[in-house]
């Protein structure tokens, strides 16, 4: 039986189908079928034929949707999910999003990792698609992250998810949010995940009784604080594209600067010491559940908290003379002039030594490819969540800014 075949074979066995679309059940559930998984032969496999196994599957299925035969591996025991997110890399190391993790983490080095965003002006909702474009991805798009806009008092705010249809709070699929200022020039990124707190990680798993029950400490979501985004005010209405500025506070200035590194989660927050439900986290033609055990890793509770953030700024367009416009050069991923349309760098100073090509390194870039679609290319230091965040400011209505 061949390796395709045995993955299918697991999926089917693990797979609850429903309405055309796939439900993980979570590994903190209990039931008969998940202990006769257990007992199966799948969970007594030899350890190296199982590592052989998982390696070559995750080496073959290099892109959605083929890479859910990972997912599906990692589904079947508790075995096969510690050697599964074992040999899984992060998309700094491997240049994959594969774990709904991946899109706290940063991304790659070298290249960018290209997305598109499809804007759905009916409900005001916004989707983080993996790939080119609608036209080359087609039917096989990978939702990452959805948002929606919603108005509230005198601010904006676009709640982020995993998946399209369920934006609430306390769901598991909610990851941050983005909250506006009144006029709209500035925006803050909050994310899901509780800042680090050397006293409270000590205490994070201490218990409180109520009664005669113990329950765990309520954490509320969506509460910690990584990044700013400011636009600076257009009051004499001068020509040119907006300038924003942003300040991402959960990213220390170090990660720009060889030898240094970003905070990388490893896992999300237990959702049951968040007092959080069970639910659906990551979809695209498929719903994923959560791997999920602990808050952060080491290497983020070192650096969240440290006083000298990364700050982006506006690459300085040009302006041409024969076409009479501002224009950057996106390299063929941006094709309809927008005042939307940005290319984010480091902002350094001369006594920083910082490399000039890193200095002219684009970390996004964000622009305008037809009606209602976008495309969005980040790097490392930035993850999806970061990235996606920052471009949704500028779906915002700004007359004091442009």
């Amino acid at each position: 039986m061949g390796f395709k075949a045995i993955i299918a074979n697991i999926s089917r066995r693990r797979y609850m189908r429903r309405r055309g679309q796939s439900h993980i059940a979570p590994e903190a559930d209990v039931a008969p079928s998940s202990d006769l998984i257990e007992q199966s032969q799948w969970a007594d496999m030899p350890p190296e034929l199982l590592l052989d196994i998982i390696h070559r599957v995750e080496a073959s299925e290099t892109s959605w949707p083929a890479r859910r035969d990972v997912l599906a591996c990692a589904s079947v025991c508790k075995s096969w999910r510690e050697i599964t997110k074992e040999i899984v890399k992060t998309p700094e190391e491997c240049g994959r999003l594969t774990f709904p993790i991946s899109l706290k983490q940063p991304g790659p080095r070298v290249f960018p990792i290209q997305c598109f965003i499809k804007r759905e002006r009916a409900n005001s909702t916004y989707g983080l698609y993996l790939g080119l474009s609608p036209a080359l991805s087609g039917d096989t798009s990978k939702l990452l992250l959805a948002a929606r806009k919603i108005r509230k008092g005198t601010s904006i705010e676009f709640l982020i998810s995993l998946v399209r249809d369920d934006f609430s709070r306390t769901s598991n699929a909610f990851v941050g949010k983005l909250k506006s200022n009144f006029l709209g020039t500035k925006f803050t990124i909050y994310d899901n995940q509780p800042r680090h707190d050397p006293a409270a990680q000590s205490n994070r798993r201490a218990l409180f009784k109520v009664g005669s029950n113990q329950v765990y400490p309520r954490v509320s979501a969506s509460n910690c604080n990584v990044g700013t985004i400011s636009y600076e005010l257009n009051i004499l209405r001068t020509r040119g594209p907006r300038r924003m500025q942003c300040a991402m506070h959960a990213i220390p200035f170090s990660a720009i600067l060889e030898g240094g590194t970003a905070p990388t989660p490893v896992e999300f927050p237990n959702r049951q010491a968040l007092h959080l439900p069970s639910s659906r986290v990551l979809e695209g033609n498929k719903q994923f559940a959560e791997f999920s055990s602990t808050c952060l890793g080491e290497q983020q509770q070192e650096s969240v908290g440290r006083t000298d953030p990364l700050v982006l700024k506006n690459k300085a367009p040009r302006w041409h003379e024969h076409l009479q416009c501002w224009c950057l050069n996106f390299k063929g991923r941006v094709t309809v002039a927008s005042v939307k349309n940005f290319q984010l760098v480091a902002a350094t100073d001369s006594c920083e030594n910082v490399p000039a090509a890193e200095q002219e390194r684009v970390i996004l870039q964000f622009g305008k490819i037809g009606k209602d679609i976008f495309t969005m290319d980040y790097r490392y230091p930035l993850s999806a969540f970061q990235a996606f965040a920052i471009c949704l400011s500028s779906f915002d209505t700004k007359p004091a800014c442009e």
